[in-house]
């Protein structure tokens, strides 16, 4: 399956036309992660938002699992556009394929395609959201 092909069964890119799906995967690198690695580091700078092709990994704040990522999951997306730290450590639980952007290409690509800006802003959001409720718990 293509990259093209494959990012179209993501939700985020769902909206998305042929035209701009071949421009979001011409600015993705592909990278094969070894099962146990952490993909993020809560508290630490983050350079990349991914998109997991394959595998699993699981999100941990202050050592509380808080989900189980699989493929068309993606995350990263608050410390790239907002420059802040990671908000949790994401860490792959099988050796998994993820297809990431770095800082400099994700800006790109956001200018490049109002709609997907939006979805992955409201994304963005509602993470937000969610680290708040827990907090407050």
């Amino acid at each position: 399956m293509t990259l093209v092909a494959a990012l179209i069964k993501i939700e985020l890119f769902s909206e998305l036309t042929s035209r701009e799906l071949k421009k979001v995967a011409s600015f993705m690198t592909q990278v094969n992660v070894k099962a146990g690695r952490d993909l993020t580091v809560q508290g630490k700078p983050g350079r990349e938002f991914m998109i997991i092709a394959e595998g699993t990994a699981t999100v941990r704040r202050d050592g509380k699992v808080l989900a189980t990522l699989g493929p068309g999951d993606f995350f990263g997306e608050l410390a790239v556009v907002a420059g802040v730290p990671r908000t949790a450590t994401v860490t792959a639980d099988t050796d998994m394929v993820i297809e990431a952007l770095n800082r400099r290409e994700f800006t790109s690509l956001l200018d490049g395609s109002p709609k997907l800006a939006k979805k992955i802003l409201v994304g963005a959001v509602k993470r937000l959201h969610e680290i708040e409720e827990s907090v407050v718990r």
